[in-house]
């Protein structure tokens, strides 16, 4: 019974809107599943089926930013708080060592459980660690804290990976070494983010095309794009699933069902739980809660 667990960065929840992308943009997957779109609207629980909204403000003044909150949500901590404040792009380089220390995937492996990274890393990213180009994410952080395998192009091209972009032609266009790699429908790519779940207990990937798109950073039809390659992925994962497995989606903070405006929103975020572990999510309320759910579910999963 394992959990797979999709990070959309910049998806809040909000009521069906003209002005509400996930209202508007056509979502069949989506809809089928939840019988309408990914909306306020839809809040509810049914047998391996729930929709709720998370508090990504966590008592802490301003707009909620991917630096803290990835932290929060990957270490089960208000980092906001901790912090003293919401902090864009990056983790606080004060709060990095106790990401590393007790991240999810860290604790996950410490009760024995299997993990894996679903994401595709290049040789390229590597290298713009190395010149200071980049800098650690949350999730890397907390990947090489726990010592997990990250996977690379051979991974990709063994249908083995994913890119973040689900399709990998935007990572093709900024990365050379990823030109060869064909455009992956965004099906397939839910096939084979189902399919990683055979081998492991708690599978994760991560997307920041929302939060792009939100952003207005993919261009005219970014938002479009962004959301029918989510629900693309869904339908794979959905068609691909072992009926004992599940999937679990949530964000960092709002962003993408605003179209009126390019910044985050204080809008909760969705907490879209698909599958037998369904049940164990009902009393999460913020994001900094998911963690600690998911180590539970697993475990109460297995018994």
């Amino acid at each position: 019974m394992a959990i797979t667990f999709v990070f959309l960065d910049g998806i809040g929840l909000a009521p069906a809107t003209t002005d509400n992308p996930l209202a508007t943009v056509p979502m069949p997957a989506i809809h089928h599943l939840l019988g309408g779109p990914l909306t306020s609207e839809q809040i509810g629980y049914r047998d391996g089926l729930l929709l709720s909204a998370l508090d990504a403000c966590l008592g802490v003044e301003g707009l909620p930013q991917s630096g803290t909150n990835h932290v929060a949500l990957l270490a089960g901590v208000n980092a906001p708080a901790i912090h003293g404040r919401h902090q864009p792009h990056f983790p606080p380089v004060a709060l990095r060592p106790l990401l590393a220390e007790r991240s999810l995937f860290r604790r996950a492996l410490e009760q024995g459980w299997r993990v894996a990274f679903a994401n595709v890393f290049t040789a390229g990213y590597w290298q713009a660690l190395a010149t200071r180009r980049l800098r650690r994410s949350a999730s890397v952080i907390a990947a090489e804290g726990a010592g997990l395998y990250l996977r690379n192009l051979d991974d990709l091209k063994r249908g083995q990976a994913l890119s973040w972009d689900i399709s990998g032609d935007r990572l093709a266009a900024r990365d050379p070494a990823a030109a060869t790699i064909p455009f992956i429908d965004p099906h397939l790519a839910g096939e084979r983010l189902a399919s990683l779940a055979g081998d492991y207990d708690l599978v994760f990937f991560e997307s920041f095309l929302p939060d792009l798109a939100g952003h207005g950073r993919l261009g005219e039809h970014g938002v479009w794009e962004a959301l029918t390659r989510i629900d693309g992925l869904i339908a794979g994962w959905l068609h691909a699933r072992r009926p004992e497995d599940s999937l679990l989606i949530t964000s960092d903070h709002g962003n993408i069902e605003q179209a009126a405006t390019t910044t985050h929103t204080t809008a909760p975020t969705p907490l879209l739980v698909v599958g037998p572990h369904a049940g164990y999510f009902r009393h999460v309320r913020r994001i900094d809660e998911v963690a600690d759910a998911i180590l539970y579910a697993l475990a109460a999963g297995m018994l």
